[in-house]
């Protein structure tokens, strides 16, 4: 955790519970939890890249992570891999810098590429054995919060980001 610079977050069972609600006008909804968003949050401001890597695509989404403070946000992604490799190029980021959480077979491939692979508790088992970290809570539960939290407070970046250092 001490090399981490950069968190890369799947949307679906990672920052939600995996479930949505359909409105009688076929909109899907979603719940994402607000402790996850300030620790999203925190993270940016302390320096950290923060990007978003989903197959699904909802604009309310993409407004939730923007107000974040979030801007690689990439949702509609078939290829997982390609748009992981595309933005590290860009920002120079090596894998191993890269904390990325997902929680099913579509991370799988993304997943084998990065320094610290990790998923919440209830990620399907073929996520379960390739990561190096599983959390403790099932994802949009925090779980999102729990990584980055672990992180910031290995490199003594957690409560500092409390204290007012980082204005």
């Amino acid at each position: 955790m001490n090399d981490i610079t950069t968190f890369v977050f799947d949307v679906d069972g990672v920052l939600t519970d995996s479930s949505v609600f359909v409105t009688n006008e076929g909109e899907i909804l979603r719940t994402m939890n607000i402790r996850d968003g300030y620790a999203m949050k925190a993270a940016v401001e302390s320096g950290y890249n923060v990007c978003i890597i989903s197959g699904g695509s909802n604009e309310g989404v993409r407004v939730r992570l923007r107000n974040l403070g979030i801007n690689d946000i990439h949702l509609g992604t078939p290829d997982k891999v390609k748009t992981f490799k595309e933005y590290t190029d860009t920002y120079n980021i090596k894998p191993e810098q890269v904390l990325y959480m997902g929680d099913d077979i579509p991370d799988f491939h993304v997943m084998k590429l990065v320094g610290l692979p990790t998923c919440p508790q209830d990620a399907s088992p073929e996520i379960k054995n390739i990561c190096r970290y599983i959390s403790h809570v099932n994802g949009g539960k925090g779980a999102a919060r729990d990584v980055i939290e672990q992180v910031m407070k290995v490199q003594g970046k957690w409560m500092e980001h409390f204290s007012g250092k980082h204005d």
